[in-house]
């Protein structure tokens, strides 16, 4: 088996040096590298070097934060956040980091951190017939919850709750029956495998439905169809052509 190559990308001499200690500890294996803690030498190190397994990426670099780096860089690698802010968390998962550590590092919450990477990678490296089976139980155990920021804290809202989701300036939202809205971390092409295909439907390229937010649906040009929700949705939705004969089975019970 190959060894594990981490990367350690923090600001603060002191603070990588104390990862660096607790990584070694955790995983004596692993090769572990501590990077220059600013966008611009990060940014050369990966240009210059293979880019490892896995990355500790600081948020608040000298020169900037870490989303620059990644834009720069597009790294292969897995990344695990570390800060002493909460306020990225959002972002953070918008760009397919496997887990958010607030500063101070617990080494408990540091060890489950690695254990879900461990998990990622092993279904990453399966074989094919594997992976078929390991999606099969994903699809087979729909989501039933999600979590949202709510200003400094976090909470759920259980997926039946959801009226609906939609796709605007690049960003997912979650819009619940009661009218509140919520930035989530999935792109509606990933939220198409983890609902419930009786319950929700692509309605749109930009928007996935809950079958009981749909008040009527009418004749549009185009042999399209025109949605009228409630709650209201924000934009209008029209369902295409190719998508109403689709649509229409899903309405009468038949997926």
């Amino acid at each position: 088996m190959n060894k594990i190559k981490a990367a350690i990308i923090e600001d603060e001499i002191p603070a990588g040096r104390l990862l660096h200690k607790m990584l070694s500890g955790l995983r004596p294996d692993w090769e572990i590298v501590v990077l220059p803690g600013s966008v611009e030498g990060s940014v050369k190190w990966f240009q210059e070097h293979p880019h490892p397994d896995i990355i500790f990426l600081d948020i608040q670099l000298t020169d900037g934060i870490s989303f620059t780096f990644i834009e720069q860089t597009q790294p292969e690698s897995m990344i695990i956040f570390t800060t002493a802010y909460d306020e990225y968390a959002i972002k953070a998962f918008k760009v397919n980091s496997i887990d958010y550590l607030l500063k101070p590092i617990e080494e408990s919450d540091l060890e489950a951190a690695l254990c879900k990477f461990e998990r990622n990678s092993a279904l990453r490296s399966a074989a094919p017939e594997y992976r078929q089976l390991e999606l099969g139980y994903l699809a087979a155990n729909k989501k039933n919850r999600f979590l949202v920021q709510v200003g400094d804290t976090f909470r759920y809202v259980e997926t039946p709750d959801v009226a609906f989701f939609y796709s605007e300036d690049k960003l997912t939202y979650l819009h619940l029956f009661s009218g509140k809205r919520y930035i989530i971390s999935y792109s509606l092409d990933q939220l198409e495998g983890m609902l419930d295909r009786d319950v929700f439907f692509r309605v749109s390229r930009s928007c996935i439905s809950n079958i009981r937010s749909i008040r009527k649906s009418s004749r549009y040009f185009g042999s399209r169809l025109k949605l009228y929700f409630e709650p209201e949705c924000p934009h209008e939705v029209l369902v295409s052509r190719s998508r109403v004969a689709d649509f229409l089975k899903w309405v009468d019970g038949v997926v």
